[in-house]
């Protein structure tokens, strides 16, 4: 009987270990999703600050802003929509081509959507003060790093209302194109509105889905794919909750 106790204990022991080992592994693996993520954050909010200051310059009459060439060129039509299909390119690549890609490769063209995302988002300084900018960036965080817990902690499956969700979403664009002819405020308000309530439960849902994602088995370029496609679904969100709420907290200049 002791030799009996002896080896349950020793099985038990070995099962412990290895459900330690394998939650190790989880919190790695999310750590280098997030650390992606911000690297990406990083990049687009230094590309974006410093394309905004070579673009415009302060004319000191009531604030107002002027274009310099450089400026007039960036934010010019043809160009503001070649970055917008290399940015859409690069992220379709991305999802149908990654599981031939290097780990490496994957997270350089991550990064260089990141880069170029930069360049486009810096007109929003047109639109808005730096000091709401700033603000409503802090506020996001927030409001991103609680539901992105909640999505990592909870016991709840999300799946149903991810797919509410995604339908949602495309509902929202097909809203957004319809009001670039409407020019309705009303329409406006609301699409602000859902789109927050949208990217908010996408962060949570996203989140679940990328832990579910992890396979203690899988090798490092494996590994390295979901952590770059990982960390570019949550930059995704993060960056379209943040310009859903700057519709409501930004202070227009």
């Amino acid at each position: 009987m002791s030799d009996f106790d002896r080896n349950v204990a020793a099985r038990g022991f070995g099962a412990a270990g290895t459900a330690a080992a394998i939650d190790a592994g989880l919190r790695a693996y999310m750590l280098r999703i997030y650390n992606y993520m911000a690297a990406g954050l990083a990049v687009t909010g230094v590309v974006a600050y410093f394309t905004f200051n070579a673009a415009v310059v302060d004319t000191s009459v009531a604030g107002q802003l002027a274009l310099t060439p450089f400026g007039q060129t960036i934010y010019g039509g043809p160009l503001m929509i070649a970055l917008f299909v290399g940015t859409l390119g690069i992220v379709f690549f991305l999802s149908f081509r990654i599981n031939k890609l290097q780990a490496s490769t994957a997270l350089f063209l991550f990064m260089a959507y990141a880069g170029l995302l930069g360049l486009m988002l810096s007109s929003v300084m047109l639109t808005y003060t730096g000091a709401s900018i700033a603000r409503t960036f802090f506020i996001s965080a927030a409001s991103f790093g609680a539901l992105s817990i909640y999505g990592y902690t909870t016991q709840r499956d999300l799946s149903p209302i991810g797919s509410f969700l995604i339908m949602g979403l495309f509902g929202l664009i097909l809203a957004m194109v319809v009001n670039l002819f409407l020019k309705s405020s009303g329409l406006d308000f609301a699409i602000s509105a859902i789109g927050v309530l949208i990217f908010a439960g996408l962060t949570a849902w996203d989140t679940q889905k990328i832990k579910e994602m992890y396979d203690a088995n899988d090798d490092g370029t494996v590994s390295g794919r979901k952590s770059v496609m990982g960390a570019l679904t949550l930059y995704l969100d993060f960056i379209n909750l943040f310009l859903f709420m700057l519709r409501f907290l930004g202070d227009r200049r």
